[in-house]
């Protein structure tokens, strides 16, 4: 279990699809559900990404942007398109309109300039909300990547209704979304959070997995040193470099995340049931760690994020 694999697994496709749009210009599809992450990409031609407030983004053939919502956004021939936008949410316009069949694949004979595909992902929990937070209002990743085998196989698999293929479909958008996602943070010249990047160090990286991979285990910096084979100081100076704090102080941040995904997940749960649940037998010192992490108390987190 790395970081990444972490603060993904609340983010999939569920009937997110909304297939394959064959268009000729002009055109302008204004996507207006809402979905936390949107991910575009063209076969075959070109257009423009316009967010609602930033500025307009080139999509070239092949190339796949991912955009942050929920603000709506449009898909257009042209900055300035002459077209009258066609509304897409959760039931999206039909073909015939220039629109897309919400779920399901369809194809069209003839000449097209641009196949636009599209997956709207939401996205579950305190957790994946920390990938987010990383991510600008539109990311763009040329063609040519390791996501470029995916999209050859969403190609096909859009193009025909088939039994089963909605299951097939959000998989590979999530392959999809991951290919991208890990093609834009290690870009020539990025700047990626910061357990991005410490996930390659051989020391850091050690210590993150662990930490991930057991957050409830009693971990100590000198428990963490042994496990990356070097002294603690050599750790302590190493993490502090790389992440900005010190490790236990990041251990007991990714505990309350995991503890208000918990608060909100399982309401049978007790605050005592959550605290082991993270790795304190006190829920006192739970409470008490909680509340100087996130500012209210564990109930008062519970109490305002079901109302």
């Amino acid at each position: 279990m790395d970081v990444f694999d972490d603060l993904i697994r609340g983010v999939r496709a569920h009937g997110s699809l909304f297939g394959s749009s064959m268009l000729t210009p002009p055109w302008a599809l204004r996507f207006v559900d809402g979905a936390p992450l949107t991910l575009c990409t063209v076969l075959g031609g070109a257009g423009w990404i316009v967010p609602e407030h930033a500025e307009p983004v080139a999509l070239g053939d092949r190339e796949t942007v991912v955009v942050r919502g929920p603000e709506p956004f449009s898909f257009v021939d042209e900055v300035g398109t002459r077209a009258e936008p066609v509304a897409c949410g959760q039931h999206c316009a039909i073909p015939d309109r220039g629109g897309t069949r919400h779920r399901r694949g369809w194809h069209e004979s003839g000449d097209a300039d641009v196949t636009l595909i599209v997956g709207a992902y939401p996205v579950h929990g305190e957790i994946s909300s920390r990938l987010l937070e990383t991510l600008p209002d539109v990311l763009r990743v040329d063609s040519g990547g390791t996501g470029d085998g995916v999209l050859d196989h969403v190609a096909e698999e859009v193009s025909i209704d088939r039994p089963g293929q909605q299951v097939v479909l959000d998989r590979l958008l999530d392959w999809m979304l991951v290919c991208t996602l890990r093609e834009w943070f290690d870009r020539p010249g990025a700047e990626p959070p910061a357990w991005w990047a410490a996930q390659h160090d051989p020391v850091v990286g050690e210590s993150l997995r662990r930490m991930h991979a057991e957050p409830a285990a009693p971990w100590t910096v000198a428990a963490l040193a042994d496990g990356a084979r070097v002294s603690r100081s050599t750790l302590a100076k190493r993490f502090a470099e790389l992440m900005g704090e010190p490790p236990l102080a990041y251990l007991t941040r990714w505990r309350m995340t995991l503890a208000a995904e918990l608060l909100v997940e399982r309401s049978s749960a007790t605050i005592a049931d959550v605290a082991h649940a993270v790795g304190y037998g006190d829920p006192f010192g739970f409470s008490a760690a909680f509340k100087r992490v996130r500012g209210v108390s564990p109930s008062e987190f519970r109490r305002a994020a079901t109302a």
